[in-house]
C-alpha cells in the first residue's frame, strides 16, 4: 500500500502511473489474423498446387500429394512441344555455320505479336485522347466524356456480336480497298485494333492529367509551347505510373484474351496463347494433369514477370489517379 501510495504521488498532476505493455494477444486478433491467413490460403494455395503438380508424375497428380518427389523438369519441354506452344526452326549454312534464316511461330509468338500491337495501339490513341478531355477546351467536353464513360456499364459480353459486325464490315471495305493483303479476320488487324480505344484507360489517363497544375501549361505557352509539345515534354514523363498501369492492365488482358480470338480466327495461324492452353487441355491431354499444370504455369510466368518488374509503378499509378476526380 506505502508503495501504491509513493507512485500516486509521484505521478504528475492530472495523470496517473502507465502500467507496462500488456502480455499476450487479444482473442479478436486472433480472430482476424485466422481470417487472414484463410484467405491468402483460399488465393495463393491453387495457385501453389498448380506450380507444384507442373514438378509431379501423373499417378503422384491423382493421389493428389502435395509436394513431388522428384522436380520433373522435362513436364516443361514436354508440354511446350505438344501444346505447340512455340516452334523456332533455326537453317545455318553447313559449309560457315553462319545463320541463313530464322523462323519463329507457335501460340507464345502469335500472343507476343497481338499484345505487343494492341498496347501500342492503345498508347496512340488513349493518350491523346485523355489529354483532350483533361487539358484541351471544346464545346460539349463533359457530355461527350459522360457519355463516353457510360459505356464502362455495358457488360462486354453484351458487345461481343456488334463488335464482331463492325469488323466484318472494316474487313470488307479493307478487302476492296487492299485486296487481301487488308484482311481482317483471322489476322492481326481483328485481334487488335477493336481494344484500341479502351474506356477505362482513357478515363484513368485523364484523371491523372487533370491534376497536372496549370502554372506547367502557362509556362510552357510562354515558351511558346502547343499542346503537342506540352504533352510529349512536360505530361507524359510525368505520367510515367499511369501509364504503366495501362500497359500492365492492357498486357493481362490481352495475354489472357480467349473468347474474342475464337470468334474471329479459324485457324492457328494468329491463335493466342490462351486458345492453345484451352485445346490443350480439352483436347489434346484430356488425363495428363501434370502437363496441364506445366502448360498453365507456362502461360502464366510472362504476366508474372511483368507485375513484379512494374508493381511499384503499377501501385503508385492506381493511387494517384484516385487522389481527386
Amino acid at each position: 500500500m506505502a508503495s501504491d501510495a509513493r507512485a500516486l504521488s509521484a505521478a504528475p498532476k492530472g495523470r496517473l502511473p502507465v502500467d507496462g505493455p500488456r502480455k499476450g494477444i487479444s482473442l479478436s486478433r486472433v480472430g482476424i489474423y485466422a481470417v487472414l491467413f484463410a484467405g491468402v490460403l483460399i488465393a495463393v494455395g491453387p495457385f501453389l498446387w498448380m506450380i507444384s503438380a507442373s514438378f509431379m508424375t501423373l499417378s503422384e497428380v491423382n493421389l493428389t500429394r502435395l509436394l513431388p518427389e522428384k522436380l520433373l523438369w522435362e513436364n516443361y519441354a514436354t508440354a511446350l512441344r505438344r501444346a505447340n506452344f512455340l516452334d523456332i526452326e533455326i537453317a545455318t549454312d553447313p559449309q560457315t555455320g553462319m545463320l541463313q534464316s530464322l523462323s519463329v511461330s507457335g501460340y507464345i509468338w502469335n500472343s507476343v505479336r497481338i499484345t505487343l500491337i494492341s498496347v501500342l495501339g492503345s498508347l496512340t490513341v488513349c493518350i491523346p485522347a485523355a489529354y483532350a478531355f483533361a487539358r484541351m477546351r471544346f464545346v460539349g467536353r463533359n457530355f461527350i466524356f459522360a457519355l463516353f464513360l457510360s459505356t464502362m456499364m455495358i457488360p462486354g459480353i453484351v458487345m461481343l456480336i456488334p463488335h464482331l459486325l463492325t469488323v466484318i464490315w472494316l474487313g470488307r471495305l479493307s478487302e476492296s480497298l487492299f485486296g487481301p493483303a487488308g484482311a481482317w479476320f483471322n489476322n492481326w488487324p481483328a485481334l487488335t485494333i477493336p481494344f484500341f480505344a479502351s474506356v477505362f484507360n482513357i478515363f484513368l489517363l485523364r484523371q491523372f492529367f487533370i491534376q497536372i497544375p496549370d502554372d506547367l501549361w502557362e509556362a510552357a505557352r510562354i515558351d511558346g509551347a502547343g499542346h503537342p509539345r506540352f504533352l510529349i515534354s512536360v505530361v507524359l514523363p510525368l505520367s510515367k505510373a499511369p501509364i504503366m498501369t495501362i500497359i500492365t492492365l492492357g498486357f493481362i488482358g490481352s495475354w489472357n484474351a480467349l473468347m474474342w480470338p475464337l470468334l474471329v480466327t479459324i485457324n492457328d495461324e494468329w491463335r493466342p496463347i490462351a486458345v492453345g492452353l484451352s485445346n490443350f487441355v480439352t483436347a489434346d491431354t484430356p488425363g495428363d494433369l501434370n502437363l496441364q499444370m506445366a502448360a498453365s504455369v507456362i502461360t502464366v510466368i510472362p504476366i508474372l514477370a511483368l507485375y513484379f518488374v512494374a508493381q511499384k509503378q503499377f501501385t503508385e499509378g492506381i493511387a494517384q489517379t484516385g487522389i481527386r476526380g
